[in-house]
Formats: structure tokens, sequence, C-alpha cells
């Protein structure tokens, strides 16, 4: 029960335990790990699912403890919810129909996204990293001063993205200083307070000769909210 498995879901790949996805009996998750109707297989012999695969990962959380949890400003509650009519389970439908806030009314949720980018050669064996890069995402000022100031080896660039979040973007560099420099980042952001809230990874065909992987980590932290 406790195999892993690992779906392609809408392009995004996510692997958990068959138990995980049988956490609820009278889910279509449930009843299509139980074998009772087809399942469609993708290239790589991932089970196929074409449904939101961004979403999906509040479905797995949900399925893994039970309790819901989104971003305080999550804005696709509705596209959510259809998605949770789609897989059928039931508690998860009855908590985005009677939502319970996540924090006291003086606390916020700050959030991080970290993504690393890269670039695959299609005909080298093994595999080989054309190029790679990093970026840090968020509304968090003070944290990325510090990371301007603890990392100050490393080549990046500043940029303003949507909802007065700012991005740090790190290389273009080469695979074993992207592991490197992401196992720092990470330990750096954690020792802030911040704890990895999800992941995930996309596959996306640009070029007749190459493939872009992207990988997705996000970290939150409660902090208080303070007084105009």
């Amino acid at each position: 029960m406790t195999t892993p498995v690992t779906l392609n879901v809408g392009g995004h790949l996510y692997t958990t335990s068959l138990s995980t996805l049988q956490r609820y009996p009278d889910s279509m998750l449930g009843a299509m790990f139980r074998g009772d109707f087809p399942t469609t297989r993708d290239s790589q012999g991932n089970y196929f699912i074409d449904r939101d695969g961004t979403l999906f990962r509040y479905i797995l959380n949900f399925l893994r403890t039970s309790e819901l949890t989104l971003p305080l400003d999550f804005t696709e509650t509705d596209l959510l919810r259809k998605e949770a009519d789609f897989y059928q389970i039931e508690p998860l439908i009855q908590c985005l129909n009677d939502p319970k806030p996540l924090y006291p009314p003086d606390i916020f949720e700050q959030v991080v996204e970290l993504s690393s980018t890269r670039k695959l050669s299609k005909y080298s064996n093994p595999v080989a990293v054309i190029i790679t890069q990093l970026t840090i995402t968020t509304k968090v000022h003070a944290l990325l001063e510090g990371i301007s100031n603890n990392f100050t080896k490393w080549n990046k660039h500043m940029m303003d993205t949507r909802d007065c979040q700012v991005s740090f973007t790190f290389g273009p560099c080469d695979y074993h200083q992207e592991v490197s420099l992401r196992v720092h980042l990470m330990d750096y952001i954690m020792k802030q307070g911040f704890t990895i809230r999800n992941t995930r990874v996309h596959h996306m065909s640009e070029r007749a000769n190459e493939n872009t992987v992207e990988h997705h980590w996000t970290f939150c932290r409660p902090a208080h909210k303070v007084e105009d």
C-alpha cells in the first residue's frame, strides 16, 4: 500500500503512495486505483489525468493530511471546487463549501516561491543539462535583502513582478552549481522560519533538440499583521 505512484496531471508530475490515493475509497481516485474503471498512461508509463495540474497539488495535500491548507491570497477557490467535485472527494467538497480561516485575524501567511529551470538535451546519452537557473519570488523584501547580502558570489538580477512581488534570478549556471546553490538557498529560507508547503514539477518541450523541466517549491510562514 506504500508503493510509490507517479501521476501526470495536465503535464505536472506528482509522486505519492497508493494508500494516499485510496484514502477516500468512494472518490474517483479510490475507484481508479481499485481497478473499477480503465486508466490511461502517458509515454513514460505514468498514470495520466487530463485535469488542472497546478490545482492538483491542493487535492493531493488534502489526501495526505485530510486538511485543506490554502495561501491567504488564493483566488481560485471556484476552480478548486470543480476539481474536488471531479475527483468526488466529499470531505474536501465540504471544506470548500464551509471554509475556516487558516490563522487568527491578526496573523497572515508570508509566501516564498523557489523555482529551478533546466534545459535538457534530447539527443545526448545520458541526458545532459544544457543550462539552469534559479528564481526566488516573494513579497518579503527583508528575505530578499538577506539573500542578496549572503549570496554575493552568484550572478543574479532582480525584477518587480505582479502584486508587489520581487524576483531574484540566479544564473545561468551549470548543473552542479545549481544543485549547490539550491541546497544553500533552501537551507537559508528555512532558517528564516519558512517551511515547505508543497512541490511540483512541470515538463515542457520547446524546441526539437531540448526539453525544459521546471521544479517549484512553495515555502510559507505565519507573521503578525502590522497596523497602519
